[in-house]
C-alpha cells in the first residue's frame, strides 16, 4: 500500500471513528478555537486549494509525480481538518482524478469548465483559504493576492513574503543581510565561476525540477546556454553535507519549530530526485535548528502559517538553501511526528492573539516515502 492509499484508507476508516487517533493520540493542548467555532454546527468554512489536483492544470497533462505529492499533502490536510469540530472544507478537484474522501463540498473542474468561475465560486463560499500551490511563475503569490482582495482570511504567508522567498536569489540576499548562513546565489552572467562543483536551478523553481550539479565550468556553461536558462536559473556553489528541512509555524517575525527532517534526495548522473523525508531525523540538532528558525522568521516577518525551510547540515554547520512559504510534503507525517493535530495549531495561530505550542509535543521519527 502506498502513502496515498494509506492516507485514504485511514480517512475512510475515520468516517466511522476517530480520525485523529488513527495517527496518534491528541496532545494535551487547550486551544481557544471556540472563539471561532464550537460544537457540531459549522462556523468556519475553509477553501483548501491544491493547485495541481484542484484544477490548476485542468487543460494540461497531469504529471504523475506532482499529482502524487499534491494528493499526499491535500489528503493529509483534509484528514487533520476533519478532526476539528465546527469546520467544513471546500475543495476544487480536477475531474480526471478520484474525489478526495474527506472534503465536505467538492467542485469538479473539467476540461470544458471555466476554472476562474469555479475558483471564484469556492472563494465566495469560504471564510478562509488554505493554499497549496507552487511559487513558480508567481502562482502562489497570485492566488494569495486574490484571497486578500476578496476579504477572506489567508491561512498562509503574505503575497509580499511569497514573492521574495519564491526567488532563491532574493532569499539568499535577504538572509545574508540578516547574518543567516545561506548558500550564495548568483545570476549566471554574474557568477564568479571558479574551479569546483556548482549547482544550477530555476530561480523560482519548486522541488528538484531542472536542477543539476556540474563538476566543470564548461559543462555548466553549455547547459545554461540551452532552453533559455541564462534568464531563468541561478548558480550556487555545491555544498557537501546532509540535506535537511524544517517544518515550522511563523507569525509576525516569530517561529515555532515543529520538526527537524532528513530529506531523502538522490543524485544520479548530475540530476537530483526527491524521494520523501524522515521527520525528526535531524532532531539531534534541535537546539541549533530552533535558533535558525527564529532568525529566518525575523528576516521575513510576512511568513505566516506553515513554512518549510531546506538546509544542508555538514558536521554541525547549517546552511539555508531555500524557503517554502507553503505546505511541504513533510506535512503528511507531521501529526504522527508531533502527536497532535498541526492543522489545529495553524488555526490557533491565525485566530488567537496568544499562541504557544503544546507542552507535551512529541518528536517521533516518521518516514514519508514517495517510492512506496
Amino acid at each position: 500500500m502506498n502513502n496515498f492509499q494509506c492516507i485514504a484508507a485511514i480517512a475512510q476508516a475515520g468516517l466511522d471513528g476517530s480520525v485523529e487517533m488513527a495517527f496518534a493520540a491528541p496532545c494535551a493542548h487547550h486551544l481557544a478555537l471556540q472563539q471561532v467555532y464550537d460544537g457540531n454546527d459549522v462556523h468556519l468554512k475553509i477553501f483548501v486549494f491544491e493547485y495541481v489536483t484542484g484544477g490548476g492544470l485542468y487543460r494540461e497533462t497531469l504529471p504523475a509525480s506532482l499529482v502524487r505529492e499534491g494528493d499526499l499533502m491535500l489528503q493529509s490536510l483534509l484528514l487533520d481538518l476533519s478532526g476539528i469540530p465546527g469546520l467544513a472544507t471546500i475543495v476544487t478537484r480536477d475531474a480526471r482524478l478520484p474525489a478526495p474522501v474527506l472534503a465536505n463540498q467538492l467542485v469538479e473542474v473539467s476540461p470544458t469548465a471555466d476554472f476562474e468561475q469555479c475558483w471564484q465560486q469556492c472563494l465566495d463560499a469560504a471564510d478562509a483559504v488554505w493554499l497549496i500551490a507552487p511559487e513558480t511563475g508567481g502562482v502562489l503569490e497570485k492566488f494569495g493576492v486574490e484571497v486578500i482582495a476578496a476579504g477572506k482570511r489567508l491561512l498562509g504567508s503574505t503575497p509580499d513574503a511569497v514573492k521574495v522567498t519564491a526567488s532563491k536569489f532574493s532569499t539568499s540576499a535577504r538572509l545574508a543581510e540578516h547574518d543567516v548562513a545561506v548558500v550564495p546565489s548568483y545570476m549566471p552572467h554574474d557568477a564568479p565561476i571558479t574551479a569546483g562543483v556548482w549547482v544550477a536551478k530555476p530561480d523560482d523553481g519548486a522541488g528538484c525540477e531542472d536542477t543539476c550539479r556540474f563538476d566543470s565550468h564548461s559543462a555548466l556553461s553549455a547547459w545554461l546556454g540551452r532552453a533559455g536558462r541564462m534568464q531563468t536559473h541561478v548558480v550556487q556553489p555545491w555544498l557537501p553535507g546532509e540535506p535537511a528541512s524544517l517544518s515550522m509555524l511563523c507569525r509576525d517575525g516569530q517561529a515555532w519549530l515543529l520538526s527537524c527532517n532528513r530529506q531523502l534526495i538522490e543524485l544520479n548522473q548530475g540530476g537530483f530526485s526527491y524521494h520523501g523525508s524522515e521527520l525528526n531525523g535531524m532532531a539531534h540538532h534541535w537546539s541549533a535548528l530552533e535558533s535558525l528558525a527564529q532568525r529566518v522568521a525575523a528576516a521575513f516577518p510576512g511568513l505566516a502559517g506553515y513554512v518549510g525551510v531546506d538546509l544542508v547540515v555538514d558536521d554541525g554547520a547549517i546552511t539555508v538553501l531555500e524557503i517554502n512559504p507553503r505546505l511541504t510534503t513533510s506535512y503528511a507525517g507531521l501529526s504522527r511526528a508531533m502527536g497532535c493535530n498541526p492543522a489545529r495549531l495553524v488555526l490557533d495561530l491565525f485566530y488567537n492573539d496568544v499562541f504557544e505550542l503544546p507542552p507535551l509535543m512529541s518528536r517521533n521519527v516518521v518516514k514519508i516515502s514517495l517510492n512506496a
